[in-house]
């Protein structure tokens, strides 16, 4: 049999593993979004039986042979084909040594914490999440303890499962980058900074409004409406069942009108990168294989270097005037744009200015880290969560709602994530850097040309994202390493002008 033939055969199973891994997500996603509380405990079993049914076929003896005599000799395949065994490969090596019994009971572990989440949440309770984080902790240990290769600590393995290549010390190194600069930066915004006025940022607008808003958001980002869907959910994400089928969701607060519409643009920068990678990487199976801090590249971007810059407020304004239905017609252009960046210590990350945005996740990086490598216990997240805002931004936590339980991502076995946030920033900040050597980004930004930056970003970064690790991929844009002082710059430069400091 050919390396061809072998492949065809390969991309046969994976034909059917897609299917299931769709169905999965739908499941996933109708849990989400529109599952009454009653079924949500359904919704998790059904998503562990389908998971069952794709750790059968992915473990099956025909398809891991395939995939080890393919990476073992590639021969006659494609640069695309070749890099999606590559990925096939380093996922068998990851999960090969976990049982069916095992892949089923962290499914379903991981299913079930999302229920026990929301109820916390609600409740303002952890002692209700505290087990369900338990269990996934534990079985995030199972799961690389089995591995044939291992990095130097469980959370260095996470960190390299999300950035290919990163690690402790990288992260370490790179986030006292950031508290260097950032923390001086924010204190002399609060203790010299001129007054903002934000008193019309809690002016009530209605939901009907607000969708339209959102519906107006995506389509302004250059997204197909043909392959899109906007729902609901607590806590807004973006997926997708190819780049056909690509669904944002938000969450309106009727006082809060400005938080949906970077919420908006946020989710439309992770639907822009999923509807816009080559057809070729989705034929050939090598679609999606992109870090999570190119994704929040692409989303932070949209949120804060584009949605928060001076143009975009002036250009949007006028809209935002039109379906607020009048609620914001005595509020200039620019008292908008002062508003919508006031910087300030604050309790929520989805809601943190972009300043002190980064002290969030960094606190989320120090407490994950801790207790994924066993230096703490799940019992003292709260306490500790508390002390490290109360520390790095100057705020007292009134109860786990808005402490520890604020965020989805530990109802998942999924950590590594967090810091994922902040990488993307500081590439976001170095592409636009590289941008604007290409063509007057503010110029289009002000004239709502938002298309001319989605098709530079599909021809230079979406393009090459499943194909490249972290590193090759901010070098092959714009011609070198993750260089955070891009980021600073721009916060320095930005916050500087904004609050009038010397």
């Amino acid at each position: 049999m050919t390396n061809q033939q072998k492949l065809k055969k390969l991309f046969s199973l994976l034909d059917e593993i897609a299917a299931y891994g769709r169905c999965l997500g739908k499941v996933s996603f109708d849990m989400e979004c529109c599952a009454p509380e009653e079924g949500i405990d359904q919704a998790g079993e059904d998503m562990a039986v389908i998971g069952q049914r794709l750790h059968k076929m992915t473990h099956s003896k025909t398809f891991q042979k395939l995939v080890v005599e393919l990476h073992a000799d590639s021969e006659g395949l494609t640069p695309v084909q070749k890099k999606a065994i590559e990925y096939l490969y380093e996922d068998y090596a990851k999960e090969k040594n976990i049982s069916a019994k095992l892949a089923y009971e962290m499914d379903l572990a991981s299913s079930k914490a999302y229920g026990a989440w929301l109820k916390a949440k609600k409740a303002g309770d952890f002692s209700l999440f505290r087990d369900s984080l338990a269990d996934l902790i534990r079985y995030q240990r199972i799961a690389v303890e089995l591995r044939d290769e291992k990095k130097a600590t469980i959370y260095d393995t996470c960190i390299d499962d999300m950035e290919k290549g990163g690690s402790i010390e990288q992260l370490d190194a790179f986030f006292a980058a950031l508290k260097a600069r950032i923390v001086p930066l924010l204190h002399r915004v609060v203790e010299e900074g001129k007054p903002i006025r934000e008193d019309f940022m809690s002016r009530p607008v209605p939901i009907p409004q607000q969708e339209a808003m959102s519906k107006y958001l995506l389509e302004l980002e250059g997204l197909r409406k043909s392959a899109l869907v906007l729902m609901t959910t607590e806590h807004p994400f973006t997926t997708n069942f190819g780049n056909h089928d690509v669904r944002v969701t938000t969450h309106y607060h009727e006082e809060s009108f400005i938080s949906n519409v970077f919420t908006t643009l946020h989710e439309g920068g992770h639907a822009l990168f999923m509807q816009n990678e080559p057809q070729e990487l989705f034929d050939q199976h090598c679609d999606n294989n992109m870090s999570n801090a190119m994704h929040e590249t692409i989303s932070r971007f949209y949120e804060n270097l584009i949605g928060r810059s001076e143009a975009f407020v002036s250009f949007v304004a006028p809209k935002i005037r039109e379906l607020s239905g009048g609620t914001f017609d005595d509020i200039t252009d620019r008292e908008l744009y002062e508003a919508v960046n006031i910087a300030r210590p604050s309790l929520i990350r989805t809601e943190a200015d972009e300043l002190s945005y980064c002290l969030h996740i960094m606190i989320r990086y120090e407490l994950e880290k801790a207790f994924v490598n066993g230096e703490i216990t799940v019992d003292e997240i709260p306490a500790l969560w508390n002390a490290k805002y109360k520390e790095y931004l100057g705020v007292d936590v009134p109860d786990d709602t808005r402490g520890c339980l604020q965020d989805v991502h530990w109802s998942s076995v999924y950590f590594g994530y967090f810091p994922s946030y902040a990488l993307g920033n500081a590439y976001g900040a170095q592409i636009l850097n590289t941008m604007k050597k290409d063509f007057d980004v503010d110029a289009a930004v002000r004239a709502g040309e938002l298309g001319r930056i989605r098709d530079w970003l599909t021809e230079k970064v979406f393009s090459i994202a499943s194909l490249t690790t972290p590193d090759e991929w901010i070098r092959a844009i714009t011609g070198e390493s993750l260089n955070p002082d891009y980021y600073l710059d721009y916060l320095e430069d930005k916050y500087t002008k904004l609050y009038g400091l010397k």
